[in-house]
């Protein structure tokens, strides 16, 4: 029983920044506009966030709660300004979507670096602190789910799963919401209809530079006490969580699950005892959630349905 609540207090660690960035590109691809920038959001975010914490600490404060909800916002508003230069791009200058987002991505994490090497000498930002929540009251009794659920959970995994819930509702039960999909699906009907398109989309790329930056402080707070200037792919990952759950945030969230899982069960397979002792590799866990995902991609493929719209540029004065 041990090892199973390990198991999945590990693939909410992986799967929860998965979810998020995966509902930050939903966002900004259901409004029109695609965004492969996510990888360098995240970054932004997650260096926003670990520079403030580090500051902290050097400072000699100890970091409270309240210094991880600053972190949290500076994050937030990090993934927020740089994802309006992705916008502007895109939904003003009618710029390549995908270029605009590769620009994003490359720029991010040399910024990042720079930025960290010039204010404390090192590219690396450690940071330390108590980011988790040890019980919850009540519900932490609860057999099997409220070790996993309700017992050293970080902050950001409620966080995010209130904003899964709150994302649904949004995308599906508000006018909105019903905006923001016209626009990724039929934009002439959007502007017949009075709504602007570019504000639509503007503010679902800016929703998703939110999500985004969010996302990143999230990957780096369970994995690590410094920041590197990188993500490790999360964002692309996100991406593919993204076109398998079928631009659904339901669907999401149980491939964001699945795919956490791959990855919890190849970083912590030692300390599986069956699986360790089958003998297979380590690299062969460490590749399976990158094989796994070109391959469900593959497969399924043929029944993707994007938004019709995404990828293309509006031009008000174009029919």
């Amino acid at each position: 029983m041990d090892i199973v609540i390990f198991i999945f207090q590990q693939m909410l660690n992986f799967a929860i920044p998965l979810l998020v960035v995966a509902l930050a590109a939903m966002f900004s691809e259901r409004s029109g506009v695609i965004n492969i920038g996510l990888e360098g959001i995240m970054v932004i975010g997650a260096f926003a966030g670990t520079l403030y914490l580090h500051v902290v600490n050097d400072a000699g404060q100890e970091v409270t709660m309240a210094h991880l909800w600053v972190a949290i916002a500076l994050s937030i508003l990090a993934g927020t300004v740089y994802s309006a230069f992705h916008a502007f791009a895109s939904i003003n200058m009618f710029a390549d979507q995908t270029i605009s987002g590769t620009a994003i991505n490359m720029f991010a994490g040399a910024f990042a670096i720079f930025v960290a090497r010039s204010l404390i000498g090192i590219q690396q930002i450690s940071f330390t602190g108590h980011f988790t929540i040890t019980e919850v009251p009540v519900l932490s009794k609860i057999p099997l789910i409220g070790p996993i659920l309700f017992q050293n959970v970080y902050v950001t995994t409620y966080l995010v799963l209130i904003l899964w819930l709150v994302s649904t509702i949004v995308l599906y039960k508000t006018s909105f919401g019903l905006r923001l999909r016209s626009a990724g699906e039929y934009p002439q009907a959007t502007d017949a209809a009075g709504v602007s398109v570019a504000r639509i989309r503007w503010a679902g790329v800016l929703i998703s530079g939110a999500l985004g930056g969010l996302g990143g402080l999230a990957y780096i707070l369970p994995v690590s006490t410094e920041f590197n200037g990188t993500v490790a792919g999360y964002g692309f990952l996100a991406i593919a969580v993204l076109i398998f759950g079928q631009w659904n945030p339901i669907s999401i969230g149980l491939a964001a699950f699945f795919f956490g899982l791959l990855k919890a069960l190849s970083s912590i397979y030692s300390g599986i005892p069956f699986l360790y002792n089958l003998g297979i590799p380590q690299f062969v866990y460490q590749i399976l959630p990158y094989v796994i995902t070109i391959l469900l991609l593959a497969f399924t493929s043929k029944k993707t349905r994007a938004p019709a719209a995404e990828g293309r540029p509006f031009d008000k004065g174009q029919r």
